[in-house]
C-alpha cells in the first residue's frame, strides 16, 4: 500500500509541482487548499489528485481535516507544510492583521498540521515532515518583516521537531526556495525581475519542480539519515 502524503497549499505553484511529483513517485497524495475552488477543481481534473478544503491557520479545522483524511484515505506518513501567503508592506505601514495573518498561515500552520500527525507517526515508527521555508527567511527582504519572520521561524521549528522525532523514525527537514517561477513571481514587473535574475549565479529563476525534487528526496527512505536540515534551492543566490 502506497504511503499517504499530504501537501498543504498543494494545488498551485510549488505546491502543485510537489503534489504531482509525489504522485508520479507512487505516493497516495492529498492536496489541501484554502479558498480557490475553481483552481482546485482544475488541479484535480489535470492531475487526478483529490483535494480537501480547510484553513491551515485554524487548529481545529486542521485537526478535523486530518481525522477525515485518515478515515477516508489512511494514516498520513508524509506531510509537506507548503501553504503560505504574503501581505507585504514596510513596518511603518503594516497593520496587525497583515502581520498576524501571515504568521498564522505560514508558521502556525506548521504546528497545526504537524501536531495532528505526529502521534500517529511516533506510534508507527515512521514519518516524514518537510517544511517549505524561504530564502527571505534566511536573508530578510525589504517590505516583508511578517513573511521573513514566519519563514525564519519555520527553520527553527524544523530543527527542534527533528530532535524530538529522530528516535521514533521521524525525519523533519526544511527547504528554502529562492525565486521560483510561480504566478506570484510572474506578477513582478519585468525590470524588477531582470534585476532579481541578475543576482542569481545560475542565471535563471527556479522551476517549481526544482523544489519538488528536493522534497521527493527528503521524504524517501534514502534520506533516513537526514533530519533537522535546511536544503537551499536558490541557484546560488544566498550561501552561508
Amino acid at each position: 500500500m502506497s504511503r499517504v502524503a499530504v501537501v498543504t497549499g498543494g494545488t498551485r505553484g510549488i505546491g502543485e509541482a510537489i503534489s504531482v511529483d509525489l504522485k508520479k513517485a507512487g505516493y497516495n497524495v492529498i492536496a489541501t487548499y484554502a479558498g480557490n475552488e475553481q483552481a482546485a477543481k482544475e488541479f484535480t481534473e489535470r492531475n487526478g489528485i483529490p483535494t480537501y478544503k480547510f484553513d491551515v491557520s485554524d487548529f481545529d479545522a486542521c485537526s478535523a481535516a486530518i481525522d477525515k483524511i485518515e478515515a477516508e484515505v489512511g494514516p498520513i506518513e508524509v506531510l509537506v507544510n507548503n501553504a503560505g501567503i504574503t501581505r507585504d508592506g514596510t513596518m511603518h505601514r503594516m497593520d496587525f492583521e497583515q502581520w498576524n495573518t501571515v504568521l498564522q498561515t505560514n508558521l502556525s500552520s506548521c504546528f497545526n498540521m504537524s501536531r495532528g500527525v505526529i502521534e500517529g507517526m511516533r506510534e508507527r515508527g515512521f514519518g516524514r515532515i518537510v517544511n517549505i521555508g524561504s530564502i527571505n527567511g534566511q536573508a530578510g527582504q525589504y517590505g516583508q518583516v511578517n513573511y521573513a519572520a514566519a519563514k525564519s521561524g519555520i527553520h527553527g521549528f524544523t530543527k527542534a521537531l527533528a530532535q524530538e522525532g529522530a528516535g521514533k523514525g521521524i525525519t523533519v527537514n526544511a527547504i528554502a526556495p529562492g525565486y521560483v517561477l510561480t504566478d506570484m513571481v510572474k506578477a513582478v514587473p519585468e525590470k524588477v525581475l531582470e534585476k532579481i535574475i541578475a543576482t542569481i549565479p545560475v542565471g535563471r529563476l527556479g522551476d517549481p519542480h526544482d523544489i519538488a525534487r528536493g522534497v521527493l528526496f527528503l521524504v524517501s527512505d534514502r534520506a533516513g539519515f537526514i533530519t533537522g536540515s535546511t536544503v537551499d534551492i536558490n541557484g546560488g543566490q544566498h550561501m552561508y
